[in-house]
Formats: C-alpha cells, structure tokens, sequence
C-alpha cells in the first residue's frame, strides 16, 4: 500500500510540474489586468486555443489538471480555513454547465456547491440586490459556484431598464449614477470578502455570435436538446452590442487585484474547460493548502487507538484477544 501511495504521489508531482508552465501560457493572455482598459471586442477572441497546444493534448493536460483540482479540494476542505467562490457569466450557450460539470467531475460532491441565479423571485426582489448572493456563499472548506450572480445587476438589468424598475428603489437612488455606484459597492463587497477568507473567481465565457447560434441551431435540431432553446434567447441576441458594451464597462471597472476577471474564449469547450481549470488550480496553489498538523497528543492518541484496535477479535463479539485467552482456559 505504502509502495502504491508513493507512486500516486509522484505521478500527481509530475503533473504538477508539467501543468505549471502550460498554466501560466494560459493565464497570461486571459486575466483582465486591474487598472487597464481592455476593448473586449479587440483584444478577446472568442475562438483563441492558445496555439500551444492541440486538442489532443488539450484534453490530456486537463484530465491531470481534474485530477490535481481533486487533491488541492481535499486539502482546501481538510484545513477548513478557506472558502472559495467562483463565478461564472456568459451569454447564452457559452457552456457554463458544461464547463461546470466537466472541470469539477473529480471533486468531492461534498464540498461544492451550485447555485444558479435566475429572474429575481418576489421575496428577492423586496432586498438588496447582493441579498440572495450572500446567502448562498460557501462555507470555509468549501467550493461555491455561482452560475450567473449579482453581475446581472450591472449586465442584464443595465441592457434591460425595466428589470431595474422592478427593484422598488427610491427614486433619488434610481439615477444615471447608478452603475458606477454599483461597480464601486461590488468591489466593496468582494473586498471584504476575500479580508474574510473567501477566495473570488470570476470568468466570463466569451463566445461569438456566430457559434451561438450554430449552438441555438443544433439545440433546435436535436430533441436531446429542445429543452435547452427558448425563443427569448433569440430576442436576446438583438441586444448582443449592448451586451457587449455592458460587459466591458464591468471588467474595466471590477477586475481588482483581489478579485481578477478572466475572460476565457468559449468558441471550442476543450479550451474553455482547460483554461478554466488552470485558472483555479494557479489560485488554489498561491494558496499554500495543506492537511492540518497533528499534534504530539493527538498522536498518542491515535497510536493509542491503533494499539486498542489491534487487540479486537471481530470474530468473537467483539472480545478482545486478552478476553479470548482468558474465557479460552479451564477451569
């Protein structure tokens, strides 16, 4: 057991070392740098593989990459100090769950969880914007994963005004300063958070509109995946420039030093995948993680236990083998 627990080891090292350079390659081009304006139409491109790397290759680096995620989740959960979220914001089709389902696949289900931010419900509507956000945060040694998040209220709600009238908002609150006050009471929020522990992953699936709607298509087509098309997906896309400039306006606002945005190209699912894992793997590495220490008395304590354990005879009612020697002699 010692001899395969070694080899495990050295394989998972291995991995390591070879994804370190294949990471920062990655990361390097797709990290909003804080404080610089960015052209998202310029300056991403939504079909970008990196031109490292084929998909062959793609897809073995990120098989390790799952692999390694699972270690550095055991650890994260096992120290309980951390908790990490990650958030994710597309337009349509983008591959969020797809992304989602593929790059945590090796975790313990235990300690993740999903949630999913649709239309504002009426208790939601009658709080603040971040209300429904912070309730659904992770514990320390936990992964949360927000599909879609409180982003919508600088995204959706800006391209769509009547959304924002539906919030109830003092009238003197409800004026043309409202998205930079909303910028500024975001980043306010994430600071605090990551000053309490909580580590924040953003990506932003940037696909173009031209595999949107190859993907509307082939959802229209296959019945596997009708239940996926709505026809408001298609009005959305007469709004696609607006989104466009929303989004932008966000990432040069809100990608801090704490909380980086990544825009990861989403035009082919391997890359997308690939980078998003290496864009947390890099994160979770800065972090140091490791098991908890035991002490000197916590060791006696387990030998102590380990030596009790040894004595057991399952065999016998649970009698011990000094039990058994002694009920075993004549009388």
């Amino acid at each position: 057991m010692r001899r395969v627990d070694s080899v495990v080891k050295t394989m998972i090292a291995n991995e390591g070392e070879h994804l370190t350079a294949t990471i920062q390659k990655i990361l390097e081009s797709l990290q909003v740098t804080p404080g610089k304006k960015i052209d998202l139409r310029r300056d991403y491109d939504p079909g970008d593989t990196g031109n490292f790397m084929s998909k062959e290759d793609a897809e073995e680096t990120l098989a390790a990459g799952i692999r390694l995620l699972a270690q550095q989740q055991d650890k994260l959960f096992a120290q309980n100090t951390y908790a990490v979220l990650i958030v994710f914001q597309a337009l349509d089709a983008a591959g969020k769950d797809s992304t989602i389902k593929q790059v945590m696949s090796g975790v313990n289900p235990t300690g993740v969880q999903v949630t999913s931010f649709k239309v504002p419900s009426a208790e939601e509507l009658d709080h603040d914007y971040l209300w429904r956000c912070v309730v659904a945060l992770p514990r320390r040694g936990n992964i949360g994963i927000f599909n879609r998040s409180y982003y919508e209220e600088v995204l959706a709600v800006r391209v769509h005004r009547e959304y924002l009238d539906r919030q109830q908002l003092p009238p003197l609150l409800n004026d043309r300063d409202i998205w930079s006050r909303r910028f500024r009471e975001i980043n306010n929020y994430e600071r605090y958070l990551t000053d309490n522990g909580i580590i924040i992953l953003k990506f932003f699936l940037n696909v173009s509109k031209e595999e949107q709607k190859r993907r509307f298509l082939e959802r229209v087509e296959e019945p596997d995946k009708n239940w996926k098309f709505s026809a408001a997906d298609i009005d959305e896309r007469a709004f696609w420039g607006d989104y466009m400039d929303a989004y932008e306006e966000m990432f040069n606002a809100t990608s801090t030093p704490y909380a980086p945005w990544y825009i990861i190209p989403a035009d082919h699912k391997w890359f997308t995948r690939l980078a998003v894992v290496s864009a947390i793997l890099d994160t979770l590495d800065r972090l140091k993680l490791a098991y908890p220490e035991v002490t000197p008395q916590q060791k006696e304590g387990l030998l102590a236990a380990k030596a009790k354990m040894e004595q057991e005879d399952d065999g016998n009612g649970g009698r011990t083998k000094k039990e058994k020697k002694k009920n075993g002699k004549k009388s």
